[in-house]
């Protein structure tokens, strides 16, 4: 017998600290939760508020100031927040797909560069990035080098080049405008390539698992031979598990205790999910989460991924920041006490976002002028 769509939630969502908050250190949550996305600044401390106990902004603050954590390209060829253990591994692992997506570009061709120019920049700047630098001050200095002003050639360079990208100050450490860059520390050899992936995948299940090859396809863009042959190789160590309707999925041996596949009725209790949230966007079958008549609502054409209600363990809405409070769309009818408790959540949220930066994600806005079916709206008070 497999398991059920209910139970695969409920997997999930426990793994990714969404069934009850826990007491961790900022650091070993990432750790635990395979890494953040992390395109909008505030979005990793959201994703932590919303999953662990008495979280302290500041200990994440101070994470990213020692780089026990670090913000770099990693999966998806997107910002990720990472420990900073793990990046060595999830670049090299990464390494091939990133450097590709940027060099084989027709907008990295039109320069007139060959991948040797881009390569050959790479000492250099591991050596001038010693310091944080400016993008203004990179872009100088490759200018200086190449003999022409071509901001292509580090829109290439910065996506897979062995760096993080540097504090520039509050509210959420990293500002929007004016990022600063630092090269990264512990490098992995290309030649640990394999490994790499291994070390990757592991990680993918131990936060997203059960799950498909498809949806570790999905979360990294690996190609989907270099994913055979890792599952292939973890034979033993990486199991297979039956899910709906026979899907095909894998797991990890040591994550096959009933503590690890809670029941399909275990409560789940609401949530408010920040931009990009991991969990949706882990799969290729986004209904684990979202139900697919949802998906076009909160994944937007261009890539953005509104914050969003989390209702029984399922998305049912979004939510913005605004004067007095969260307003919060339900795309459906909700109970009172589901009300109820989205209502001690906004509370809890608007507390902790009145410290920091009241109005983030303003300039998304847009999205809730286009067409979003509202079955109800309500300005829940900070």
């Amino acid at each position: 017998m497999g398991l059920t769509d209910r139970e695969l939630n409920r997997a999930t969502l426990q793994r990714q600290l969404l069934l009850r908050r826990e007491r961790l250190d900022p650091a070993e949550a990432v750790r635990r939760l395979g890494g953040l996305q992390s395109q909008e600044p505030a979005s990793p401390y959201l994703a932590l508020w919303t999953r662990l106990a008495k979280f302290d902004p500041a200990a994440l603050d101070k994470a990213f100031a020692d780089r026990t954590v670090v913000k770099a390209s990693l999966m998806r060829l997107t910002l990720h927040t990472v420990h900073g253990a793990d990046w060595p591994a999830f670049h090299a692992a990464m390494l091939a797909s990133l450097r590709a997506s940027r060099l084989n570009d027709r907008r990295f061709l039109s320069t007139g560069l060959t991948a040797e120019d881009a390569d050959a920049q790479l000492p250099d700047l591991a050596r001038f990035l010693s310091r944080p630098r400016s993008a203004e001050e990179i872009e100088k200095r490759l200018a200086e080098r190449l003999g022409v002003t071509e901001p292509r050639a580090w829109w290439a360079l910065k996506m897979y080049a062995p760096l993080h990208h540097a504090p520039t100050g509050g509210p959420w450490t990293f500002g929007a405008e004016s990022p600063s860059f630092q090269a990264a520390r512990g490098e992995l050899d290309p030649k640990q390539h394999t490994e790499a992936v291994h070390t990757l995948l592991r990680s993918y299940l131990r936060a997203y698992g059960p799950a498909t090859a498809q949806d570790f396809a999905q979360f990294t863009m690996l190609r989907q031979p270099l994913v055979k042959q890792a599952l292939t190789e973890l034979d033993g160590e990486v199991v297979p598990v039956k899910g709906p309707n026979r899907m095909n999925l894998f797991d990890l041996a040591d994550l096959q205790s009933a503590s690890d596949h809670p029941d399909a009725d275990t409560p789940a209790p609401p949530r408010l999910l920040p931009m990009w949230d991991g969990t949706l966007l882990a799969y290729a079958d986004r209904t684990r989460i979202v139900p697919a008549e949802y998906r076009s609502l909160v994944i937007q054409r261009n890539g953005d991924v509104l914050p969003t209600l989390l209702v029984d363990g399922y998305v049912a809405g979004v939510w913005r920041p605004t004067e007095g409070g969260i307003e919060a769309t339900a795309f459906r009818s909700l109970d009172k006490d589901t009300w109820s408790g989205l209502a001690t959540e906004a509370a809890a949220l608007s507390r902790f976002l009145s410290k920091r930066d009241p109005g983030l994600y303003q300039r998304y806005a847009h999205w809730w002028t286009k067409g979003m079916p509202r079955a109800e709206v309500r300005i829940l008070p900070g």
